[in-house]
Protein backbone atom coordinates (compact mmCIF):
# COMPACT_ATOMS: atom_id res chain seq x y z
CA UNK A 1 0.00 0.00 0.00
CA UNK A 2 2.85 2.41 0.81
CA UNK A 3 4.32 1.69 -2.62
CA UNK A 4 1.09 2.71 -4.37
CA UNK A 5 0.97 6.03 -2.53
CA UNK A 6 4.49 7.04 -3.57
CA UNK A 7 4.89 9.89 -6.01
CA UNK A 8 5.12 8.60 -9.58
CA UNK A 9 8.80 9.23 -10.45
CA UNK A 10 8.79 9.22 -14.25
CA UNK A 11 8.38 12.23 -16.49
CA UNK A 12 5.40 12.20 -18.80
CA UNK A 13 6.32 11.89 -22.45
CA UNK A 14 5.80 15.07 -24.43
CA UNK A 15 5.61 13.15 -27.72
CA UNK A 16 2.03 11.92 -27.37
CA UNK A 17 1.43 11.52 -31.10
CA UNK A 18 4.67 9.60 -31.60
CA UNK A 19 3.89 7.28 -28.70
CA UNK A 20 0.38 6.59 -29.97
CA UNK A 21 1.76 5.69 -33.43
CA UNK A 22 4.38 3.40 -31.88
CA UNK A 23 1.76 1.52 -29.86
CA UNK A 24 -0.47 1.26 -32.93
CA UNK A 25 2.41 -0.25 -34.91
CA UNK A 26 3.09 -2.71 -32.07
CA UNK A 27 -0.55 -3.86 -32.14
CA UNK A 28 -0.40 -4.24 -35.93
CA UNK A 29 2.83 -6.27 -35.67
CA UNK A 30 1.46 -8.58 -32.95
CA UNK A 31 -1.75 -9.29 -34.86
CA UNK A 32 -0.27 -9.58 -38.35
CA UNK A 33 2.93 -11.45 -37.51
CA UNK A 34 1.77 -13.67 -34.62
CA UNK A 35 -1.94 -13.82 -35.48
CA UNK A 36 -3.14 -14.68 -31.97
CA UNK A 37 -6.68 -15.03 -30.54
CA UNK A 38 -8.10 -16.63 -33.68
CA UNK A 39 -6.96 -13.77 -35.94
CA UNK A 40 -5.49 -16.38 -38.32
CA UNK A 41 -9.09 -17.48 -39.12
CA UNK A 42 -9.91 -14.13 -40.70
CA UNK A 43 -10.52 -14.71 -44.43
CA UNK A 44 -9.92 -11.17 -45.63
CA UNK A 45 -6.73 -9.14 -45.96
CA UNK A 46 -4.99 -9.78 -42.64
CA UNK A 47 -2.50 -6.93 -43.10
CA UNK A 48 -5.27 -4.36 -43.55
CA UNK A 49 -7.35 -5.82 -40.73
CA UNK A 50 -4.37 -5.70 -38.38
CA UNK A 51 -3.66 -2.15 -39.55
CA UNK A 52 -7.27 -1.21 -38.69
CA UNK A 53 -6.82 -2.46 -35.12
CA UNK A 54 -3.53 -0.57 -34.96
CA UNK A 55 -5.20 2.61 -36.24
CA UNK A 56 -7.98 2.35 -33.66
CA UNK A 57 -5.35 1.82 -30.95
CA UNK A 58 -3.46 4.91 -32.13
CA UNK A 59 -6.59 7.06 -32.15
CA UNK A 60 -7.75 5.82 -28.75
CA UNK A 61 -4.30 6.32 -27.23
CA UNK A 62 -3.95 9.82 -28.67
CA UNK A 63 -7.42 11.01 -27.60
CA UNK A 64 -7.28 9.38 -24.15
CA UNK A 65 -3.72 10.57 -23.70
CA UNK A 66 -4.61 14.17 -24.43
CA UNK A 67 -7.65 14.20 -22.14
CA UNK A 68 -6.38 12.03 -19.26
CA UNK A 69 -2.65 11.27 -19.44
CA UNK A 70 -1.70 14.86 -20.24
CA UNK A 71 -4.29 16.85 -18.29
CA UNK A 72 -4.91 14.95 -15.05
CA UNK A 73 -1.31 14.97 -13.69
CA UNK A 74 -1.39 18.77 -13.99
CA UNK A 75 -4.53 18.93 -11.87
CA UNK A 76 -3.77 16.14 -9.39
CA UNK A 77 -0.56 16.84 -7.49
CA UNK A 78 1.31 14.91 -6.42
CA UNK A 79 0.60 12.32 -9.12
CA UNK A 80 1.02 8.99 -7.33
CA UNK A 81 1.72 5.45 -8.53
CA UNK A 82 -1.89 4.35 -7.95
CA UNK A 83 -3.05 7.30 -10.08
CA UNK A 84 -0.81 6.09 -12.89
CA UNK A 85 -2.09 2.52 -12.48
CA UNK A 86 -5.71 3.62 -12.74
CA UNK A 87 -4.83 5.79 -15.72
CA UNK A 88 -3.26 2.82 -17.54
CA UNK A 89 -6.25 0.57 -16.77
CA UNK A 90 -8.57 3.24 -18.12
CA UNK A 91 -6.49 3.50 -21.29
CA UNK A 92 -6.60 -0.27 -21.80
CA UNK A 93 -10.38 -0.26 -21.27
CA UNK A 94 -10.82 2.58 -23.77
CA UNK A 95 -8.68 0.80 -26.39
CA UNK A 96 -10.56 -2.46 -25.72
CA UNK A 97 -13.91 -0.81 -26.42
CA UNK A 98 -12.68 0.66 -29.69
CA UNK A 99 -11.07 -2.55 -30.92
CA UNK A 100 -14.04 -4.64 -29.75
CA UNK A 101 -16.32 -2.69 -32.08
CA UNK A 102 -13.88 -3.31 -34.94
CA UNK A 103 -13.65 -6.98 -33.99
CA UNK A 104 -17.44 -7.38 -33.95
CA UNK A 105 -17.70 -5.80 -37.38
CA UNK A 106 -14.91 -7.84 -39.01
CA UNK A 107 -15.85 -11.21 -37.50
CA UNK A 108 -19.63 -10.60 -37.38
CA UNK A 109 -19.81 -11.26 -33.63
CA UNK A 110 -22.80 -10.01 -31.65
CA UNK A 111 -22.06 -7.08 -29.35
CA UNK A 112 -22.63 -8.66 -25.94
CA UNK A 113 -21.16 -8.01 -22.52
CA UNK A 114 -19.76 -11.56 -22.21
CA UNK A 115 -17.94 -11.34 -25.53
CA UNK A 116 -16.60 -7.92 -24.55
CA UNK A 117 -15.25 -9.26 -21.24
CA UNK A 118 -13.41 -11.98 -23.15
CA UNK A 119 -12.03 -9.41 -25.58
CA UNK A 120 -11.04 -7.10 -22.71
CA UNK A 121 -9.20 -10.00 -21.05
CA UNK A 122 -6.97 -10.51 -24.10
CA UNK A 123 -6.51 -6.77 -24.55
CA UNK A 124 -5.40 -6.60 -20.92
CA UNK A 125 -2.75 -9.27 -21.54
CA UNK A 126 -1.32 -7.39 -24.53
CA UNK A 127 -1.61 -4.11 -22.63
CA UNK A 128 0.30 -5.56 -19.68
CA UNK A 129 3.15 -6.55 -22.00
CA UNK A 130 3.31 -3.13 -23.67
CA UNK A 131 3.00 -1.34 -20.31
CA UNK A 132 5.84 -3.38 -18.81
CA UNK A 133 8.01 -2.54 -21.81
CA UNK A 134 7.08 1.14 -21.59
CA UNK A 135 7.73 1.36 -17.84
CA UNK A 136 11.09 -0.36 -18.31
CA UNK A 137 12.12 2.21 -20.91
CA UNK A 138 10.83 5.05 -18.72
CA UNK A 139 12.71 3.73 -15.71
CA UNK A 140 16.00 3.49 -17.61
CA UNK A 141 15.49 7.05 -18.89
CA UNK A 142 14.67 8.21 -15.36
CA UNK A 143 17.75 6.48 -13.92
CA UNK A 144 19.97 7.97 -16.60
CA UNK A 145 18.61 11.51 -16.09
CA UNK A 146 18.91 11.36 -12.30
CA UNK A 147 22.41 9.95 -12.50
CA UNK A 148 23.51 12.60 -15.00
CA UNK A 149 22.19 15.37 -12.74
CA UNK A 150 23.86 13.86 -9.69
CA UNK A 151 27.21 13.46 -11.44
CA UNK A 152 27.33 16.93 -12.93
CA UNK A 153 26.47 18.63 -9.64
CA UNK A 154 28.80 16.62 -7.41
CA UNK A 155 31.77 16.59 -9.78
CA UNK A 156 31.78 20.36 -10.09
CA UNK A 157 31.56 20.79 -6.33
CA UNK A 158 34.51 18.46 -5.69
CA UNK A 159 36.90 19.50 -8.46
CA UNK A 160 39.49 20.85 -5.98
CA UNK A 161 39.09 18.17 -3.28
CA UNK A 162 41.74 15.51 -2.66
CA UNK A 163 41.39 12.41 -0.50
CA UNK A 164 43.91 10.33 1.43
CA UNK A 165 43.74 6.53 1.62
CA UNK A 166 45.87 5.44 4.54
CA UNK A 167 48.22 2.47 4.29
CA UNK A 168 48.28 0.58 7.60
CA UNK A 169 51.68 -1.02 6.95
CA UNK A 170 54.47 0.32 9.16
CA UNK A 171 56.45 1.27 6.08
CA UNK A 172 53.46 1.84 3.87
CA UNK A 173 52.83 4.96 1.83
CA UNK A 174 49.49 6.72 1.99
CA UNK A 175 47.76 7.38 -1.33
CA UNK A 176 46.84 11.02 -1.95
CA UNK A 177 44.66 11.67 -5.03
CA UNK A 178 41.98 14.10 -6.30
CA UNK A 179 38.58 12.64 -5.48
CA UNK A 180 37.36 13.08 -9.06
CA UNK A 181 40.26 10.90 -10.26
CA UNK A 182 39.09 7.93 -8.18
CA UNK A 183 37.30 5.26 -10.22
CA UNK A 184 36.80 2.34 -7.84
CA UNK A 185 38.32 0.44 -4.93
CA UNK A 186 38.37 -3.36 -4.78
CA UNK A 187 38.98 -5.54 -1.72
CA UNK A 188 41.75 -8.10 -2.20
CA UNK A 189 42.40 -10.27 0.88
CA UNK A 190 44.38 -8.05 3.30
CA UNK A 191 44.82 -5.24 0.77
CA UNK A 192 42.72 -3.06 -1.45
CA UNK A 193 43.31 -2.16 -5.09
CA UNK A 194 42.66 1.49 -5.84
CA UNK A 195 41.93 2.31 -9.48
CA UNK A 196 42.24 5.99 -10.34
CA UNK A 197 43.08 8.25 -13.26
CA UNK A 198 46.71 9.23 -13.54
CA UNK A 199 47.38 11.48 -16.53
CA UNK A 200 43.94 10.44 -17.83
CA UNK A 201 44.87 6.73 -17.79
CA UNK A 202 43.42 4.14 -15.36
CA UNK A 203 46.10 3.12 -12.84
CA UNK A 204 45.94 0.49 -10.09
CA UNK A 205 47.75 0.78 -6.78
CA UNK A 206 47.62 -1.67 -3.88
CA UNK A 207 47.25 -0.30 -0.37
CA UNK A 208 47.44 -2.34 2.83
CA UNK A 209 44.11 -1.64 4.51
CA UNK A 210 40.54 -2.95 4.50
CA UNK A 211 37.61 -1.86 2.38
CA UNK A 212 35.48 -1.19 5.47
CA UNK A 213 38.18 1.16 6.81
CA UNK A 214 38.22 3.10 3.54
CA UNK A 215 34.41 3.33 3.47
CA UNK A 216 34.51 4.74 6.99
CA UNK A 217 37.21 7.28 6.05
CA UNK A 218 35.32 8.47 2.97
CA UNK A 219 31.78 8.37 4.33
CA UNK A 220 31.48 12.18 4.26
CA UNK A 221 31.67 12.18 0.45
CA UNK A 222 28.24 11.59 -1.09
CA UNK A 223 29.60 10.26 -4.37
CA UNK A 224 31.56 7.38 -2.80
CA UNK A 225 29.20 4.41 -2.88
CA UNK A 226 29.67 0.78 -1.86
CA UNK A 227 27.96 -1.27 -4.57
CA UNK A 228 29.24 -4.72 -3.61
CA UNK A 229 30.83 -6.31 -0.60
CA UNK A 230 34.16 -6.13 -2.48
CA UNK A 231 33.74 -2.86 -4.42
CA UNK A 232 33.37 0.84 -3.79
CA UNK A 233 32.84 3.19 -6.73
CA UNK A 234 32.98 6.90 -7.37
CA UNK A 235 29.61 7.63 -8.97
CA UNK A 236 31.05 10.79 -10.53
CA UNK A 237 32.83 8.58 -13.06
CA UNK A 238 30.00 6.19 -13.95
CA UNK A 239 29.38 6.43 -17.69
CA UNK A 240 26.99 3.47 -18.10
CA UNK A 241 24.84 1.20 -15.92
CA UNK A 242 23.29 -1.96 -17.33
CA UNK A 243 21.18 -4.55 -15.57
CA UNK A 244 17.97 -5.01 -13.60
CA UNK A 245 16.76 -5.72 -10.06
CA UNK A 246 19.07 -8.75 -9.89
CA UNK A 247 22.18 -6.61 -10.29
CA UNK A 248 23.95 -4.04 -12.42
CA UNK A 249 27.26 -3.73 -14.25
CA UNK A 250 28.85 -0.28 -14.05
CA UNK A 251 31.25 1.22 -16.57
CA UNK A 252 33.60 3.88 -15.22
CA UNK A 253 35.06 6.25 -17.79
CA UNK A 254 37.85 4.67 -19.83
CA UNK A 255 38.38 1.85 -17.32
CA UNK A 256 38.26 -1.52 -19.15
CA UNK A 257 36.79 -3.33 -16.13
CA UNK A 258 33.07 -3.35 -15.33
CA UNK A 259 32.10 -3.09 -11.67
CA UNK A 260 29.27 -5.26 -10.31
CA UNK A 261 26.40 -4.00 -8.22
CA UNK A 262 25.18 -7.02 -6.29
CA UNK A 263 21.49 -7.68 -5.87
CA UNK A 264 21.45 -6.67 -2.20
CA UNK A 265 22.87 -3.25 -3.06
CA UNK A 266 20.50 -2.48 -5.97
CA UNK A 267 17.81 -0.85 -3.75
CA UNK A 268 20.50 1.33 -2.16
CA UNK A 269 21.79 2.35 -5.60
CA UNK A 270 18.28 3.30 -6.74
CA UNK A 271 17.66 5.27 -3.55
CA UNK A 272 21.12 6.83 -3.79
CA UNK A 273 20.54 8.07 -7.33
CA UNK A 274 16.88 9.02 -6.84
Amino acid sequence: MSFLTRTYPFKKSVNLLRDSIVYGVIIWAILFLLQPFGFSMYKGNKCLAAALFGLVTTCCYASYGYVVVKQLPQRIKPWRIWHEGCSILGLILFIAIGNFLVFSHLFHYPITFIVFLLFFYWTLIIGAFITTLSVGISYNRFLKDKMAALLSNTKEEQKDICITIHDTNVRGNDLFIPINSLLYIEAQKNNISVCYLKEDKPTNVEVHTTLSAVVEELREYENIFQCHRSFVVNVNNITAARGNSNGYQLTLGTCPNTIPVSRSYVPQLKAFIA
